[in-house]
């Protein structure tokens, strides 16, 4: 760390990108340095103009995993070097993961989306679409854009972010990409977003046990959701028989799949968990599945 911050300064643009790396790979190991990795790149940030060593500035950004670095990667999203703001697009993926991504991050992205560089717009449309939960026109806007694009993983893509933002403007293109041959995994986790019934008898026709399918399978055919959502209900209740005391709640996210439990009693006993995983711990009994909460939450 401490010869990686030293070679920041060094007169040899070649030595500095090398520093830079080695700032990555020690904030890769060490999450305890990633806020001085930050600092030593802000300061770098401020007087550097190599595109070589803006290219590991990036890259050494998105390994701290830490939204501090967005201001670096911001000074770096408008270079003219294709690499480097192809490596800034991949790195805001890491560093806008929580659920209210700063605005200038999520517009960066935006602006990425309509990069030159289908590369870059891959990068771009997959970090803003899947990686982020940031929503609103301007975000649709972009991801649909991504969906007429001429190159086929920015529509991909495109079509997988807009869906996961359960926008039913994503339906014909996954339709369309579910009637190919070869049909990536992508586009099955579109379609689980979607949940539409009509795009089951194009799903019927893939392997079950391919990456993708079952989950489609079951997000897009209404009895199997509504037995999903039987169970949750099922589960709610037990749990409210046993501990009356308790506040229980099922509920589900815009950008997730599935349901989820939350049990408290308002103060320090707390719980969360993911109804599908809860219930197959239980083998598949909301009765046990209950028991199971109550015990993790006496236990916390």
């Amino acid at each position: 760390m401490r010869l990686a911050v030293g070679r920041c300064a060094d007169p040899d643009a070649v030595v500095r990108a090398v520093a830079c790396d080695l700032l990555g790979v020690v904030s890769g190991v060490r999450e305890d340095v990633r806020r001085d990795v930050v600092g030593a790149l802000v300061t770098l940030a401020a007087r550097e103009s190599d595109p070589a060593v803006h290219l590991a500035m990036a890259r050494a950004g998105g390994a701290t995993c830490d939204p501090r670095a967005l201001p670096v990667l911001l000074t770096l999203a408008g270079s003219p070097d294709t690499d480097v703001r192809l490596q800034v697009a991949v790195a805001l993926s890491t560093v806008l993961l929580d659920d209210h991504p700063p605005e200038a991050g999520v517009t960066a992205l935006i602006v990425l989306c309509g990069d030159p560089d289908a590369e870059v717009r891959e990068w771009a449309t997959f970090s803003l679409g899947w990686s982020t939960t940031a929503d609103g026109y301007a975000v649709r806007q972009a991801l649909w854009d991504g969906t007429r694009d001429l190159d086929p993983g920015v529509r991909e893509e495109g079509a997988r972010g807009l869906a996961r933002r359960r926008d039913a403007r994503a339906l014909p293109l996954v339709r369309e990409l579910l009637a190919h041959d070869e049909v990536h995994t992508f586009t099955f986790q579109a379609a689980a977003y979607l949940a539409d019934p009509s795009v089951l008898p194009l799903l019927e026709g893939f392997d079950p046990t391919a990456d993708g399918v079952a989950e489609a399978l079951r997000e897009c055919d209404p009895v199997l959701r509504a037995e999903r959502d039987e169970s949750a209900s099922r589960l709610l209740n037990a749990v409210h028989l046993r501990r009356p005391d308790l506040q229980v709640a099922i509920f589900g996210k815009r950008c997730d799949l599935g349901l989820y439990l939350d049990v408290t009693d308002g103060s320090d006993i707390s719980g969360h968990w993911f109804v599908d995983g809860l219930l197959k711990r239980a083998g598949g009994d909301p009765d046990r599945a209950a028991e199971l909460a109550i015990a993790d939450v006496t236990l916390t």
